[in-house]
């Protein structure tokens, strides 16, 4: 039975990144125990939000990272508001019509920003099961963010 981890990088400059991908993959190596799969292998990827209920130790905010950490940091970037327009998106049942009056915007801007949102996740980010895992990061991320006053 095998837990993985992401590669560990920049491992001369922050010798920590080995500790935190031993970790992760021990989290995998336990989820795999729970789940009852003794002799296969899996990594963080594999578990998808899963891996968050079923491991001792969650690590919120590597799943929030790995889900929708590309749109995070293309919002920081550019400061667009795609996180905004997910949050809508989900909330009006993923319909863009209901979407743009909820932010007030044209439809196309609704389009461009969902296009745009799909090229940072994946062709795969409206499947249900990504969907899933795309809401519950959102959830987290909001819930994990500073409080703004």
């Amino acid at each position: 039975t095998v837990g993985a981890s992401a590669p560990a990088e920049d491992l001369s400059t922050r010798p920590d990144t080995v500790a935190t991908a031993y970790a992760e993959a021990r989290r995998c190596l336990d989820a795999l125990g729970l789940l009852g799969r003794s002799g296969d292998g899996a990594a963080a990827e594999d578990f998808g939000f899963l891996g968050l209920l079923l491991a001792g130790d969650r690590d919120i905010p590597g799943f929030v990272d790995r889900t929708i950490g590309d749109v995070v940091a293309y919002d920081r970037r550019r400061g667009t508001e795609l996180l905004r327009t997910l949050d809508a998106y989900f909330a009006c049942g993923m319909s863009p019509a209901r979407t743009k009056d909820e932010l007030h915007v044209h439809v196309n801007t609704v389009a461009q920003r969902l296009e745009r949102v799909g090229r940072l996740l994946g062709d795969d980010w409206q499947t249900p099961a990504r969907v899933l895992e795309i809401q519950l990061a959102l959830r987290l991320h909001r819930l994990s963010a500073p409080a703004r006053h």
